[in-house]
């Protein structure tokens, strides 16, 4: 698999929730949050991950888009201006999240594995060009990988990452991501263990991702009889 740059953006959302109210908060997001974000125009899919272990931040949520244009949309800006009582009591729950708003720098392969890897890099906006082509080289890397379906190399836009309350402005670092689909949960597993030999000193931290679900644009269009999908 070859990297390729890309001109799509995502949204990046990591949090976590009390356990007293992790029932309601995942049935919020799978019965109604998910979908209102995926039918904003411009949005193209979304995905919901949890982390194998029981990580300061549990619950990763990202949301593909055709650009970064997407975020500064006026669709994009009515959904926040008509949120239900139910989005607003999970918002005021979450804990230690982390929002990012992302350019998708580069991407390899295709497709959703069952489980991700995950690791934050440097921060991307430091103008350090050295460790910049360090992390398309890991990318890379990864993507030569037989267990490896797909990888994308992320970077944050400051402008548009503004934060959840729940986030400290202490950790607001705009760190570089990369994420790499997997074939198994054992092969996400072993990658994000490898990922301090593989990253060294880049390497903020790292973890592994069940898929929880993925919402495709294109399915609630056509079920709503929208073939401009």
């Amino acid at each position: 698999m070859n990297l390729t740059p890309t001109a799509n953006g995502q949204l990046f959302v990591w949090t976590d929730i009390d356990p007293a109210h992790e029932a309601d908060f995942n049935a919020w997001y799978d019965r109604e949050h998910m979908e209102e974000r995926v039918a904003i125009p411009g949005m193209l899919w979304a995905r919901r991950y949890r982390a194998h272990d029981d990580a300061a931040r549990r619950y990763l949520a990202i949301y593909r888009t055709e650009s970064l244009g997407t975020f500064t949309s006026d669709a994009y800006r009515a959904a926040f201006t008509r949120q239900t009582d139910w989005s607003n009591r999970n918002f005021a729950r979450m804990d230690n999240t982390q929002r990012r708003v992302m350019a998708v720098s580069a991407e390899a392969g295709f497709g959703a594995g069952c489980a991700v890897a995950l690791a934050e890099l440097g921060d991307a906006t430091a103008g350090d060009e050295a460790a910049a082509a360090r992390a398309s080289d890991l990318a890379a890397a990864l993507a030569s990988r037989p267990e490896v379906l797909r990888v994308q190399l992320l970077a944050p836009d400051p402008a548009l990452s503004t934060p959840l309350p729940s986030e400290a402005g202490s950790e607001r670092v705009m760190r570089r991501v990369l994420m790499a689909d997997t074939l198994t949960r054992a092969a996400a597993a072993e990658l994000a263990a490898e990922l301090p030999a593989l990253a060294g000193g880049d390497l903020h931290g790292a973890g592994a991702f069940d898929l929880i679900w993925s919402l495709d644009h294109a399915d609630l269009s056509a079920r709503r009889g929208d073939t401009r999908a």
